[in-house]
């Protein structure tokens, strides 16, 4: 932007960086955050501090893994000049911010939180659940406040971690008297959460039922194939189900021909559709979609240093951001400063 003072509404946003990429991110925040970085201002935040809440036993995976998610922002359209891509562990200002909040919430509202219950369930943690894990959403309003965001695109289960950070920011902005956090507004995609291939209702990488952004030609073909669809559906002349029928879930939500999609479904409802011609149609979509992903992806993969430059200078950017915050809301606290 030509003008020095960037008044465009903050987004953030990120991923952990625990591997790359897959089409349930591009349809739950990727493609969001390609159209919203020009009319925004824009963070990404490779996440590998939280990551590190349930994989501090493999701490080399993490590391690894936040050039594969920077590639992938990349290889989708993310525009470095327009949105700073940055290193959650180059930014302690977060790391101090989370021990700060985490004296205005209580456990007992942490456990309550739908999100973190969830994921508890889903990892097996019982009651042997990292502190780091637990805390996960103050660290999560540690990132958004201290960017000072306004917009924070997640997905529909994802939007109690906002309530959350919400209330961390009214609690801290009553304490000290005067507004210095805002609160954020979740943007929660018109598309729902993608399934994973195998009908589950999560597509996941260490489910295996993800079909990642780099996936090959070949992957991409197995993995349709295997799509679960109507199990009752064994002759093409039987009539089919479209509902929790995992191929017209992808068809809505990756081909634009929405005609073409309404006319697929009705020859299926009443007989008369394959599964394995309606399995090609979506492997065409999918194929269409990812081989110049794929391409940009191997592109930027061959300058390592290239891109490290870019994560160098969004760190710089929103060190310089998360440092303003922290000292704003320091000297609001009264806590003693070093001059």
């Amino acid at each position: 932007m030509s003008s020095s003072i960037d008044t465009r509404p903050v987004i953030l946003t990120g991923d952990r960086t625990t591997g790359p990429l897959h089409l349930g991110h591009y349809v739950g925040s990727l493609k969001s955050r390609v159209a919203l970085q020009h009319s925004h201002r824009q963070f990404l935040l490779l996440a590998d501090t939280q990551a590190l809440t349930d994989n501090a036993h493999d701490p080399e995976k993490v590391r690894r893994n936040v050039l594969e998610v920077a590639l992938d922002y990349l290889a989708v359209g993310i525009d470095p000049v327009e949105t700073a891509i940055c290193v959650q562990s180059a930014l302690p200002a977060l790391a101090e911010l989370t021990l700060l909040y985490m004296n205005f919430v209580t456990v007992g509202r942490l456990e309550r939180n739908p999100t973190i219950k969830t994921e508890i369930q889903l990892r097996g943690f019982e009651r042997d659940i990292p502190a780091g894990f637990l805390c996960y959403p103050v660290a999560q309003a540690a990132d958004i406040t201290t960017f000072k965001a306004t917009v924070v695109p997640v997905g529909e289960d994802q939007a109690p971690l906002i309530e959350q950070t919400n209330e961390i920011v009214r609690r801290l902005n009553r304490q000290v008297g005067r507004d210095i956090l805002v609160e954020a507004e979740a943007m929660v995609p018109t598309v729902g959460r993608l399934p994973g291939v195998d009908g589950k209702a999560k597509m996941s990488k260490s489910q295996g039922n993800a079909i990642p952004l780099s996936a090959s030609p070949d992957h991409i073909r197995d993995a349709v194939r295997r799509m679960y669809t109507d199990p009752d559906h064994i002759r093409v002349s039987d009539p089919g189900r479209i509902e929790g029928n995992v191929v017209f879930t992808y068809l809505d939500a990756f081909c634009d021909d929405r005609q073409f999609v309404d006319e697929l479904k009705a020859r299926y409802r009443q007989g008369g559709l394959g599964d394995v011609t309606l399995k090609r149609h979506l492997d065409g979509i999918l194929q269409a979609l990812l081989a110049p992903i794929r391409e940009r992806r191997a592109r930027f993969a061959s300058e390592p240093d290239y891109v490290m430059g870019i994560l160098w200078e969004g760190t710089l950017k929103a060190r310089a951001r998360t440092e303003a915050t922290l000292a704003e809301l320091r000297a609001a606290l009264g806590l003693f400063t070093l001059t």
